[in-house]
């Protein structure tokens, strides 16, 4: 199955770049991270690491995300994005359309698959928490 970030969480995420609780179709709840003392450089690149996270965990099964973690992990990027001034179509031309390039290439899930828990565990440092189906 493929997943692609939740329209209902970037509309939510653009009111507000500050840490709040997020909920997503999942049942999953979530404390986004700070991310409003990034710099854009620094934005950005954790904005492109989560969308290709993002698409590796939703198409190699070997390294499937919860829905709690995953929630965390694109709530994340529609908050970057948002901070960011990208609209739907930005970010999917700009950083989603990049990241579902990797598929093309046959030894991207084991590439970038095993960097989710850390990047996972980053978010938790910055302050995020992800509760609910299967974290």
């Amino acid at each position: 199955m493929t997943r692609m970030p939740a329209a209902l969480l970037a509309v939510l995420l653009a009111s507000s770049l500050l840490a709040r609780p997020a909920a997503a179709d999942t049942g999953a709840t979530v404390v986004l991270p700070d991310t409003s003392a990034l710099p854009p450089a620094e934005a950005r690149a954790l904005l492109t690491q989560l969308a290709q996270v993002n698409v590796i965990t939703s198409n190699c099964p070997a390294y499937a995300l919860g829905d709690a973690d995953w929630t965390l992990l694109t709530g994340t990027g529609d908050q970057l994005a948002a901070q960011l001034g990208l609209d739907a179509s930005a970010y999917d031309r700009q950083v989603y359309a990049p990241a579902f390039r990797l598929l093309d290439d046959p030894g991207a899930c084991d590439r970038v698959g095993p960097t989710a828990a850390g990047l996972i565990g980053r978010l938790r440092a910055m302050g995020g928490a992800a509760e609910g189906a299967g974290r």
